[in-house]
C-alpha cells in the first residue's frame, strides 16, 4: 500500500512539473534577525518573507508534504586565524495536508500542530521565535560575533525519485539568501542587547 500511495505521488509529481510553466514570484528574503539572551540561553526571532509558487501549492495541496530548514551560523572573528565558529544550528517544519481529514498540520521539533489552512501553515515558518540556537554560556562577555541566518526549502526529506525531479527542477528552489547581523556582547553579559540584522 505505501509502495503504492508513493508511486501516485512520484507520478502526480512528475505531472505537475511537465504542466505548469515556472512563474517568476517575489524573492524569499529574511527581514530581520534578532538575537536575545533569555535564562536558559540565547534565543533567535527572524522575519521572512517568501511565497509558494503554483507548482508547490498543488503539490503540498495533493497530499506531497513540504519541508523548510532554517539555519544560523554565528562566528567570533579572528584576525590572525579562520574564525571561531561558534554555533552552527538547523530548525526544521514540514507542512502536510490529510485529504481525509481536510486539515493542515505544521510538524516540528517533534510536535505536531493542526492548523485552519495552508496560509496558517506558512506564516508558522515565516515567523520564527524563541528559537533556543546557543547555551547563556556560548559567548564570551566583550567579543563581537558575526552571524548569518537563512531559510530554505529542504528537497532532501523527500524521497529519493522526487528529490532527482526536485532538484531539476527551478519549482523547487525556494531559498532566502544569507541574512548577516552582528552580536556584541557588553562586559556585563546578564543583559546583552538584541543583534539586529539591517532592513534590506
Amino acid at each position: 500500500m505505501q509502495r503504492y500511495l508513493v508511486a501516485r505521488l512520484l507520478i502526480l509529481f512528475c505531472l505537475l512539473l511537465s504542466a505548469v510553466p515556472a512563474t517568476q514570484a517575489q524573492p524569499a528574503v529574511v527581514r530581520s534577525a534578532e538575537v536575545v539572551l533569555h535564562e536558559d540561553g540565547w534565543r533567535l526571532d527572524a522575519d521572512i518573507d517568501f511565497e509558494l509558487n503554483p507548482q508547490l501549492r498543488q503539490a503540498v495541496e495533493r497530499g506531497l508534504p513540504l519541508h523548510f530548514a532554517a539555519e544560523v551560523e554565528i562566528d567570533r572573528p579572528r584576525w590572525w586565524w579562520f574564525d571561531d565558529a561558534v554555533v552552527r544550528a538547523e530548525r526544521l517544519w514540514s507542512i502536510s495536508y490529510n485529504a481525509l481529514l481536510r486539515q493542515w498540520r505544521v510538524s516540528t521539533g517533534g510536535l505536531a500542530l493542526p492548523v485552519a489552512s495552508l496560509d496558517e501553515a506558512l506564516a508558522l515558518v515565516r515567523h520564527v521565535g524563541g528559537w533556543r540556537i546557543a547555551p547563556p554560556d556560548a559567548f564570551r562577555p566583550g567579543s563581537r560575533y558575526e552571524g548569518r541566518v537563512r531559510l530554505r526549502l529542504d528537497v532532501s526529506q523527500l524521497s529519493r525519485p522526487l528529490q532527482v525531479n526536485a532538484l531539476n527542477s527551478s519549482a523547487w528552489a525556494l531559498a532566502t539568501p544569507w541574512k548577516p547581523f552582528t552580536l556584541q556582547v557588553p562586559d556585563d553579559a546578564g543583559a546583552p542587547p538584541p543583534a539586529k540584522g539591517d532592513e534590506p
